[in-house]
């Protein structure tokens, strides 16, 4: 498409979704893009003109898009890659328990966990992410290798891929002096504070008693630190997990004031709309963001042995983007027993989630929940297209939304700086000496 070394240099012919682009320069199609000229300097985007403003020599990209560097805002690195020593027996989330509990008490150490880390930042960096969060499993001892471990990745992968850190753990791990000792470590390591939640039931039974006071202990471990929040709340199908309304309702009684984002909340989607509407009222006066998981979610929920599932396991994104609620989309779990497929294609997620969640006709804003949204979740100035920002962008041949959702796009261009990447993403094989499984 364009040459193989990239310096100071105009792009003729581009397209974008204009919700990418802060002051877009021309007028729309009926799927939301715009045509336009690129002009790249010093490694970032010097210029966005109409299409004409470009030289007649420059490079064309025939109508092709250009997207900003994607930002993946809900991932496990750790765990990653491991469904080969590992698999799911059945695909349940019980058996996804059971499986990465196994292989973390078995197989969890420090190169072999840095092996299989390296290997999905490296395809995440070749599809074109730019930012990541993970959550890392924060379970004392293990913890504080792990935790001294990806903040030396993180060091590693500074100009590349700037990596979060989040903990999750059972909200009753958080109570007494291991909830102390796990926010500190958290702090130290200039993390996010995250847990998971384990409500189930009826949608008519009280919630446990020790809920609440576990919930809010976890808000003043938060607030002596000054840290932000992301929370694993309601991954589930039982009507009776309800801590997504708690969670926003404790959130405001107590004026926090750090970022909550929220991932999953599944099982909102199968409760009264009266509850909903309720719910999703109180979220949006707290200022939460939520990440939905599409491809883990429709993945786990709602599976039943020789039965057709009847849902699709993801959270009610509309309703929520209605309700002033900012939606991310991101990629969870890959190739582990939560998830047995992915690869921490962005690309992937967005197509995905358009076909799972029905994201299209009109397409809207929806390309901002790869980009714009998940980076202001992170507190990153980034996934926009626009003047004076790092010309860190994905370059597709297709050239309408049907054209790029309809194949897998692996013939992509990642720029970063403005120069294009060699990187590929690399060989399976390489993990064959830390997940093969054992001998028959």
């Amino acid at each position: 498409m364009i040459p193989p070394i990239m310096g100071d240099i105009w792009l003729r012919d581009a397209r974008a979704p204009a919700v990418l682009m802060p002051a877009p320069p021309g007028p729309e199609d009926r799927e939301g893009l715009i045509r336009f000229d690129l002009r790249l300097e010093g490694g970032r985007i010097a210029a966005i003109g109409p299409l004409g403003t470009a030289p007649d020599n420059a490079p064309s990209l025939d109508g092709g898009q250009v997207w900003p560097g994607f930002v993946d805002t809900h991932t496990h690195l750790d765990k990653c890659q491991i469904w080969s020593r590992a698999p799911n027996p059945d695909g349940s989330f019980a058996g996804a328990v059971a499986s990465v509990t196994a292989d973390r008490a078995a197989h969890w150490a420090e190169a072999e966990m840095e092996a299989r880390a390296d290997f999905a930042l490296r395809s995440a960096f070749a599809h074109g992410t730019t930012a990541i969060r993970t959550h890392l499993d924060s379970y004392l001892p293990l913890a504080r290798m792990t935790w001294r471990l990806f903040a030396r990745l993180r060091a590693q992968w500074a100009g590349r891929i700037t990596l979060q850190l989040c903990s999750i753990a059972p909200l009753e791990r958080f109570v007494g002096a291991e909830g102390e000792v796990l926010a500190d470590l958290v702090a130290e390591s200039g993390g996010i504070l995250g847990m998971v939640t384990r409500l189930g039931g009826d949608f008519a039974s009280p919630l446990p008693a020790e809920f609440q006071p576990q919930l809010d202990r976890f808000f003043a471990l938060a607030e002596a630190r000054g840290l932000d929040l992301d929370l694993h709340v309601d991954e589930s199908g039982e009507t009776g997990a309800r801590a997504l309304r708690e969670i926003a309702a404790t959130a405001l009684r107590r004026r926090f004031r750090g970022r909550i984002q929220l991932g999953h909340g599944c099982a909102l989607a199968l409760q009264p709309e009266a509850y909903q509407r309720e719910t999703l009222a109180l979220m949006a006066e707290a200022g939460m963001r939520v990440v939905i998981l599409p491809m883990c979610n429709m993945y786990l929920q709602d599976r039943e042995p020789a039965r057709t599932p009847r849902w699709r396991g993801v959270t009610l994104a509309h309703e929520m983007r209605a309700a002033g609620i900012p939606v991310s989309l991101a990629s969870d779990n890959t190739r582990d027993g939560f998830y047995a497929y992915g690869d921490l294609d962005m690309m992937e997620v967005y197509r995905e989630a358009t076909r799972i969640l029905h994201l299209d006709h009109p397409f809207g804003d929806w390309p901002r929940a790869v980009t714009a949204e998940p980076a202001a979740a992170m507190g990153l100035d980034a996934g926009l297209l626009r003047v004076g920002a790092p010309a860190d962008l994905v370059l597709f041949s297709a050239r309408h939304m049907t054209e790029l959702l309809a194949r897998p796009q692996s013939d992509r261009q990642v720029l970063r700086g403005g120069r294009l990447t060699t990187a590929t993403p690399p060989d399976w094989r390489e993990l064959d000496p830390w997940v093969a499984p054992p001998p028959a």
